[in-house]
């Protein structure tokens, strides 16, 4: 007569707490890897957004100093560039944080910037690094 063993713990299939555990963890790591890229992305984007408005603006007060017949270094004010009457409906603003543009109120020489940005992301200010074709 054969005797068969029977174990009182029958062999279950399935997961255990700890791979499941692993899985998550696993899943929020790649979530948070995910979101430090978006991140980063958008930071680039903010200061790509900040030169070309700070690109408009130098362009626009080239454009006023022509039409009016202005010198380099005679009163150029910012409103000026805004309103019906300007090249802008109102005068753009750093994409981060919403700051306005510190202006110089003069025609400025070539290749000096007429406005500039005091916002930083991560650290670098957002300032052309080749002012020569504005």
């Amino acid at each position: 007569m054969n005797i068969i063993k029977c174990n009182s713990r029958a062999r279950q299939s399935g997961t255990t707490l700890i791979e499941l555990s692993v899985v998550i963890a696993v899943i929020l790591l790649l979530v948070g890897v995910l979101f430090i890229g978006v991140q980063a992305w958008r930071n680039g984007a903010n200061k790509s957004a900040c030169l070309v408005n700070l690109a408009s603006l130098q362009k626009a007060a080239r454009g006023y100093q022509n039409m009016n017949l202005l010198n380099v270094g005679d009163a150029l004010p910012h409103a000026n560039l805004a309103g019906t009457t300007g090249f802008f409906g109102t005068l753009p603003t750093c994409p981060i944080g919403n700051t306005a543009y510190a202006y110089t109120d003069t025609v400025p020489a070539v290749s000096n910037a007429y406005a500039a940005c005091a916002a930083t992301g991560n650290g670098a200010p957002h300032a052309p690094t080749n002012l020569n074709n504005w």
